[in-house]
């Protein structure tokens, strides 16, 4: 009997089955710092200890996208193993900060299963829990991937695909305790713009771009322990090459949108995403946003802002996301729709 593990194959997952996911791992100031230097992150709540706890939080708690990446790495020795691609996210809450100590791990719970017309791969439908060391829920999403089978004559499951809300109600967004942005200092963070100078409708070209090397994404997919065998093996795409991990894109444009959103300091919701075509080594990203809502909190001097993250490769113009048709053009490497927090 092998001791290796080959991974979930498409006929391996049932509805409703739940899985807990092995490898918890405690953070550190060193992911910050890994961070930090991949992408490179600057927004100041996430950079100053001073800045988190003028503030109202006790330090500055590690990147939200860390923890993300953290348990999305997880989760992928059990869902993603054998994907032919992640496809897309929704109904995606940051519950609590993260902080320098934690460990956090994982389960996911498989909510819809659909086989390909093809009869070779399917997609799965699960909803991810990432939990600390106390038991408490920090973050939970959707995602849906494409998964190969094992068995091309195992029988199809039949169809489920989940209702998933369209974006998560800004009501539902949960602030982080004793977050307070009333003495917020934007001298600190690089630009002037609150919430209200940001109008439903503005497309903002974040101008920048980042070149992807092998070397760089390579580092980031093992630092978050992601071992799905397309990022890592060059003889597993029949074009020969290495996939990007997605959550690489996700983190390089919401560091390219520093500049146009530098007060946009805490993601709180991530409403709907996908990643439209493949990315490789070489291909220049570049991203824009669009400011799709606004909405209040509770919390004192703390607006919400909802977002259209997109990443591209290459220059094409700011705002062009899909053809007549409605397919996404081949520029467009990440379509994020996605909740700030920043002040008002």
């Amino acid at each position: 009997m092998s001791k290796t593990n080959p991974g979930f194959f498409f006929e391996d997952y049932t509805l409703g089955q739940v899985i807990d996911h092995a490898i918890p791992r405690t953070l550190s100031g060193g992911e910050r710092a890994m961070y930090h230097a991949l992408y490179p992150s600057r927004h100041a709540l996430y950079s100053s200890d001073e800045f988190a706890r003028a503030c109202g939080l006790h330090a500055s708690p590690l990147d939200d996208l860390i923890a993300f990446h953290t348990v999305f790495g997880k989760t992928v020795p059990d869902i993603s193993l054998n994907a032919i691609a992640n496809l897309g996210y929704a109904e995606g809450r940051f519950h609590l900060p993260v902080w320098p100590g934690d460990t956090l791990h994982a389960r996911s719970k498989v909510i819809g299963l659909k086989q390909n017309s093809n009869g070779k791969s399917g997609v799965v439908y699960v909803r991810t829990e990432g939990l600390n060391q106390h038991g408490s829920l920090v973050l939970d999403y959707v995602r849906w991937v494409m998964v190969r089978k094992r068995d091309m004559e195992a029988p199809a499951p039949d169809t489920v695909i989940p209702d998933l809300a369209t974006h998560v109600a800004p009501e539902a967004l949960l602030i982080p305790e004793g977050l307070d942005f009333s003495h917020y200092d934007t001298a600190l963070t690089g630009e002037p713009h609150r919430c209200p100078a940001y109008q439903i409708g503005e497309i903002i070209d974040h101008i920048d771009g980042v070149t992807l090397s092998e070397a760089e994404h390579m580092m980031a997919t093992r630092l978050w322990q992601n071992t799905a065998k397309v990022h890592f093996d060059a003889t597993f795409r029949d074009d020969g090459q290495r996939l990007i991990y997605g959550g690489h894109i996700i983190s390089l444009a919401r560091t390219l949108s520093f500049n146009g959103l530098a007060n946009a300091q805490m993601i709180a919701g991530i409403n709907g995403g996908a990643h439209a075509n493949p990315a490789f080594a070489g291909d220049t990203v570049k991203a824009w946003s669009e400011v799709l809502d606004k909405a209040d909190t509770s919390a004192p001097g703390v607006g919400a802002l909802r977002l259209r993250l997109v990443a591209t490769k290459g220059s094409p113009a700011a705002g062009a996301l899909k053809d007549a048709d409605g397919r996404y053009l081949p520029e467009v490497l990440l379509d994020l729709d996605y909740w700030v927090l920043m002040p008002v």
